[in-house]
């Protein structure tokens, strides 16, 4: 999908920023997701078919940058609003006397 490609795009391009800008070389980033040189080139690259557990990796090894991907999907109001309409309410049963 396009605009999925896009999106992996942009997030490679700021994981390579955000390396940069701490100075960093690619073969230590590497080393320290344990992961070759050649695999973060992808990463940074946005490539579609990296793991989502090597980009956890490598945000990892750029100081716990990871805790981000707690926030994926965390405020899903769409997703809330329709589970509710597709909850059924329980009949109780009558009391036996």
């Amino acid at each position: 999908m396009p605009k999925t490609q896009k999106t992996l795009g942009t997030m490679g391009e700021q994981i390579k920023m955000a390396r940069l800008r701490r100075n960093l070389s690619m073969e230590l980033v590497a080393e320290r997701a344990g992961i070759s040189r050649a695999t973060l080139w992808a990463v940074e690259k946005g490539t579609p078919t990296v793991a989502i557990g090597t980009y956890a990796a490598v945000l990892h090894a750029l100081g716990g940058m990871d805790k981000d991907f707690e926030q994926i999907a965390r405020d899903d109001e769409f997703g809330k609003k329709l589970q509710e309409l597709n909850i059924p309410t329980r009949a109780r049963a009558k009391r036996s006397k």
